[in-house]
């Protein structure tokens, strides 16, 4: 006689887990880490004071950056040096979308997770 799934994991409190990302190619290109810092960087318009408040160090931050502008069709992080204030950074209407698309994914897929655990109990 087969088990059901909750008979065959016995006690305890189970949950489907997992994260998400997209990738390209099999590299790593946009999920959490580069949305929050993409975030940061519109609401500071600094990739370093983005990089402190995620207390990532300024040349990861950095390698973020040049990941997305090279991954993506067209720049994710447009920089800007000098002049009188200084440099700083804005995000572009492509990062706008591609932010928006990956928290939509994200609900998406915690439906799909919270589904699948309540079939464990």
């Amino acid at each position: 006689m087969a088990k059901t799934i909750k008979q065959a994991l016995g006690e305890g409190a189970f949950r489907v887990n997992g994260k998400l990302w997209i990738e390209s190619n099999g590299k790593r290109f946009f999920g959490p880490g580069p949305v929050e810092l993409l975030e940061l960087i519109d609401q500071t318009g600094s990739i370093n004071q983005a990089a402190k408040k995620m207390k990532l160090s300024y040349k990861k931050a950095w390698e973020i950056v040049n990941n997305l502008n090279t991954m993506a069709a067209q720049p994710l992080v447009i920089t800007s040096t000098g002049g009188e204030k200084g440099g700083g950074s804005t995000i572009s209407e492509e990062a706008r979308q591609l932010i928006s698309y990956h928290r939509s994914l994200r609900e998406r897929f915690q439906a799909f997770l919270d589904k699948e655990s309540a079939k464990l109990g």
